[in-house]
């Protein structure tokens, strides 16, 4: 097998794991190979014949006395002429990437039959199992953004069900691995391998409630659990963590021998790393130096830091990837280089094996050290290193040992970062050869990593940051000094603490200065520009135009070069002709401007590839975004366990009444702006009393511009903060604001909003000639009073808290659809409403719900009592 059959081979296998995104993926790869099989090979010889009639021909053209040498001895291949003609190669490609696919499907992690997670009631969900699972500990604690500690648990035995079919059972078999989050302090000494009893509450997670927000069922599915512990407390004890011990048999009690609450070899060489680096630096520039070393799950770094870093497009400056690996591997090749190859293999895999256990078997670092691995190899054998071979084996390798990692955006970020820096760098260097090559290769390596990886953070995110280049290129002398001091400092800890804590110390200056310019960048306006939801259909395109640029450019620049050849060439046979001086002098003068037209065409469309593709990506984003936009007339009630919110998109501007708290501007609406492509809001609505900027409003402004914001200057019974605050944060970004009281009116395009009673509040929103009705919480009394006012009005669709709805309400509104932001809704309420014939939704149960004038209402999670709203 040659080279090019073994790169298709590995491309369709990798082609293979990628179809299974779609449900008739492997069944297109199949067809796909099928079709390959019987056009490539006669398209390949057809290419290959008029290539060597074009050869031929442009060889006769050449002077008479130049060398004859067989063709294939004068001319290089191109990657077309290296495939393979072989039907056989092509269909076994089919054939391997449709294997593939069924590999991955039998891979992919199944609930045993004893596994935990079958604990909890397949209905009722909200029910809580309390238990006590005892297991070993299999991750390093980390701190989660709510102040808990988070660790993964392999399970063995669980006990004192509460809330399960088969009541109180004690010391249970079961299997399965939980998502366990428990207070900060009771995880604080827990290490990996530890055996351990956890008091808590199980739970199944859910699908996403809300559309663009993260799916933690899916995510804690591709690690291999199904479901999560809320722990309470720690049973560290050996006489608690073993209850029962007497019905236990012999070879669960060796496996439930004490551990010694001690920390692995692997794990004791990290802390001690860690702790040299932090002796003398203050929080946060010791964990930082500590990320850039060892990779952010090495240390737990302030989440504040990792947004800065995150938002200014700094993310893989705190993650474990090529840049440690090739830093070791250097290290060990200089201070080894006396020795011979051998030795200097052993101890060059001896370093990788060493990083990758500091750093965690993440697939980024995975990928590096298998690279590493393949330079030793080829440094062994004295063979040349092929990047893009060696890339490629590499990635394959890891898919083979697990390819889940398909999906992981680590491995696929890492992996096309890689594949820029090795295809895009060495023509942009070339280009940039009149500066410097240190200071090249700084302007150089962001741009040829952000080109490849763009398209997907596209597809993931939604969001583009334009200054992330610029970013980089400004922190690259930073990152090297304190990857390299990082490095070295590390390094020195290990073997002696006190010296790695003097040389991180050096490094507190470089690390103030690296937040300084992510938090900077991270905070300028438009710093992360929203582009709406892509498909994978633009997905595709965007790389189909990546790719184009990169074999097509280099075709035609190597057209542009055998053109310019033979137009020498006949320069000196003119020169050197002994016969018909005249005539030839004049042919060559007429094939002279002949050649100079030709070349000159050609480097015009050489030159016109980038704009071209670079003009064509941005009209595949931008175009479809802007068309949904400007068409699109769509209310959005989030899915929230406090304040309800709701965001009105009418046709290119956007309101949103209400944010919620912190947490869930971060988690639920922003998230929700960005995959809409909304950068701004022309409204902001206030409904209810706020703390300042105490809430979510603060954080939504620290992302989003907002041109006028309404807020509810209602009197409140409790504690209420300044709106100067509010006002000024508004005003500060080119806003209005306006406080509003009862009966005041909005314009919102389409629709109306009027405050009914600022107090409650109650607010008449007026889409078209439908009406719909938002009640705060008020007391069944409070309700009585409303409706003997006379102020309530019929409305279509009824939007509360769940709680108790006195029938007064109900009668004066008669909706035609109730909907509750609540995970439950007053029985009573529900009987009242099923009796009206009123359909009811509670976003608990159906999660964020979506109208549309054509299609009615549309909810996120499917229910069984859902049907489509006939408004």
């Amino acid at each position: 097998m040659n080279q090019a059959t073994g790169v298709i081979f590995c491309l369709a296998y990798i082609l293979g794991l990628i179809s299974t995104g779609v449900f008739w993926g492997r069944y297109a790869i199949l067809a796909l190979g099928i079709a390959a099989a019987v056009a490539m090979p006669k398209l390949l010889l057809k290419h290959t014949k008029n290539s060597l009639k074009t050869t031929k021909k442009r060889r006769s053209r050449t002077p008479r006395n130049a060398l004859e040498e067989p063709l294939e001895m004068r001319e290089e291949l191109s990657w077309l002429e290296m495939l393979p003609r072989g039907k056989r190669v092509w269909a076994a490609a089919g054939l391997l990437a449709f294997l593939g696919s069924f590999y991955l499907a039998v891979r992919s992690p199944q609930p045993a039959v004893n596994d935990i997670s079958k604990l909890i009631p397949a209905v009722g969900n909200t029910q809580e199992v309390v238990v006590t699972v005892r297991g070993r500990v299999v991750s390093t604690p980390r701190l989660t953004r709510s102040g808990r500690s988070q660790f993964w648990l392999n399970t063995d035995l669980v006990s004192e069900i509460n809330g399960g079919e088969a009541g109180v059972v004690v010391n249970r078999p079961v299997s399965g691995k939980l998502y366990v989050t428990v207070p900060l302090l009771q995880a604080t000494g827990l290490y990996a391998d530890n055996t351990i009893a956890v008091v808590g509450s199980l739970y199944k997670p859910q699908p996403p409630s809300n559309p663009g927000a993260f799916d933690f069922r899916a995510y804690l599915a591709r690690e291999g659990a199904f479901a999560g512990l809320k722990g309470r407390q720690i049973d560290w004890r050996r006489e608690n963590a073993i209850a029962d011990v007497n019905r236990v048999n012999s070879k669960t009690a060796a496996f439930w021998e004490p551990a010694g609450m001690q920390p692995s070899y692997i794990q004791a060489m990290r802390m001690r790393i860690v702790r040299s680096q932090l002796s003398r630096l203050n929080v946060p520039e010791g964990p930082l130096i500590g990320a850039i070393a060892l990779g952010k799950q090495a240390v737990d770094l302030p989440y504040n830091i990792r947004d800065y870093f995150v938002q200014a497009g700094l993310a893989h400056a705190i993650a474990a990837s090529g840049t440690q690996v090739s830093m070791v591997l250097a290290l060990v090749i200089a201070l080894t280089r006396r020795f011979s190859k051998q030795l200097q293999f052993g101890f060059g895999v001896g370093a990788l094996f060493l990083l990758v256990g500091l750093t965690g078997f993440e697939a980024s670092i995975c990928r590096a050290a298998l690279m590493g691995f393949g330079t030793l190899f080829a440094l062994v054998l004295s063979r040349e290193v092929k990047p893009i071979g060696l890339l490629l084996i590499a990635a394959t390798i890891l898919l083979l040992v697990n390819p889940l990692w398909i999906w992981d955006l680590g491995f696929q970020l890492s992996f096309l970062a890689t594949l820029g820096l090795v295809v895009t760098a060495p023509p942009l260097m070339a280009k940039l050869d009149w500066m410097p090559p240190a200071i090249a290769s700084i302007v150089v390596v962001p741009i040829a990593a952000s080109v490849w990886v763009l398209p997907l953070l596209l597809y993931v995110f939604s969001v583009v940051s334009p200054y992330s280049i610029l970013v980089n290129i400004i922190a690259a002398p930073l990152l090297w000094i304190l990857s390299i001091g990082g490095m070295v400092s590390a390094a020195s800890g290990l073997i002696f603490p006190p010296a790695g804590s003097v040389l991180a110390q050096l490094l507190d200056y470089p690390a103030k200065w690296l937040i300084a310019i992510a938090q900077y960048f991270s905070q300028l306006p438009g710093n992360s520009v929203a582009v709406g939801q892509v498909s994978v259909f633009q997905l595709i395109a965007l790389y189909s135009l990546i790719c184009w640029v990169w074999l097509g450019g280099s075709s035609v620049t190597s057209n542009v070069r055998d053109v310019t050849d033979v137009t020498d060439g006949r320069r000196k046979g003119e020169k050197t002709g002994k016969q018909e001086v005249g005539r030839k002098k004049n042919q060559g003068k007429g094939r002279g401007k002949k050649g100079k037209s030709r070349v000159f065409a050609l480097r015009i469309s050489s030159a016109w590839i980038l704009p071209l593709a670079l003009v064509a990506g941005i009209g595949i984003v931008v175009l479809p975004a802007w068309h949904v936009q400007s068409s699109l007339f769509q209310v959005t009630l989030l899915a929230t366990s406090g304040e309800p919110v709701l965001v009105i998109q009418d046709r290119g501007k956007v309101a949103l009444i209400n944010s919620g708290d912190e947490n869930t501007v971060r988690f639920t609406v922003l998230p929700f702006l960005q995959q809409q492509g909304v950068n701004s809001l022309n409204s902001a609505i206030a409904t209810h009393g706020h703390l300042g900027l105490s809430g979510g409003w603060g954080k939504l402004l620290e992302r989003l511009r907002i041109n006028t914001f309404y807020d509810n200057d209602a009197p409140k019974k409790i504690h209420r903060g300044s709106d100067r605050e509010l006002m000024t944060a508004v005003q500060s970004r080119q806003g209005v604001y306006f406080p509003l009281e009862t009966n005041s009116t909005i314009d919102l395009g389409s629709m109306r909003l009027q405050f009914v009673n600022a107090e409650i509040p109650v607010v008449e929103l007026l889409v078209g000639d439908r009406t719909w009705l938002i009640v705060g919480e008020m007391t069944p009394l409070a309700q009585k009073k409303l409706a003997a006012t006379g102020t309530l009005k019929p409305a279509q669709v009824l939007w509360w808290s769940g709680t108790t709805l006195t029938a007064e309400l109900l009668d004066a509104v008669r909706p035609q659809v109730a909907i509750a932001s609540a995970d439950e809704i007053d029985p009573e309420t529900a009987a009242k409403l099923h009796q009206s014939k009123t359909q009811i939704f509670w976003t608990g149960r159906d999660g964020a719900l979506q109208w549309t004038p054509g299609t009615g209402f549309k909810t996120t999670l499917e229910s069984e009592e859902n049907e489509t709203s006939f408004l």
